[in-house]
């Protein structure tokens, strides 16, 4: 990993989100059904917030500006990018963590469950992905 972008991690770590504490206080240490997440990971050329290596699964916790325009077409584009990797974002605004953590949990947990179910070399494959590579 390049040094930048670990000292960008560390300061993402550092400055982070209400939101983010209190997602991270239910995935750390392996509390969501024993998944390992790492906080502020780089994916590519991407950081997640919340990234699970053994599922290939991204947790992003969205303020405001990602609903704006500007912000829906980034977090698209985004989310294909990391598709190419095999990665699964789920994406949270910022409210349904602080007000909502039940339903969030319940949300992450499915997931899980979904991804423990497709084998990740379907997941990676190229006919995993859909027209791509025929």
């Amino acid at each position: 990993m390049k040094r930048n972008s670990v000292e960008k991690c560390r300061k993402l770590r550092k400055n982070q989100t209400d939101a983010e504490g209190k997602l991270w206080l239910i995935l750390r240490n392996r509390q969501l059904s024993g998944v390992k997440f790492r906080r502020q990971f780089p994916v590519g050329r991407y950081i997640l917030d919340f990234y699970s290596p053994e599922y290939k699964l991204g947790i992003e916790a969205d303020g405001g500006q990602h609903y704006e325009d500007k912000g829906k077409k980034q977090d698209g584009l985004r989310t294909r990018e990391l598709a190419k990797y095999g990665v699964k974002i789920v994406r949270f605004s910022d409210l349904d963590i602080l007000n909502n953590m039940d339903g969030v949990y319940k949300i992450i947990l499915g997931v899980i469950e979904t991804r423990k179910v497709v084998p990740l070399t379907l997941i990676l494959s190229p006919k995993g992905r859909g027209n791509e590579g025929g």
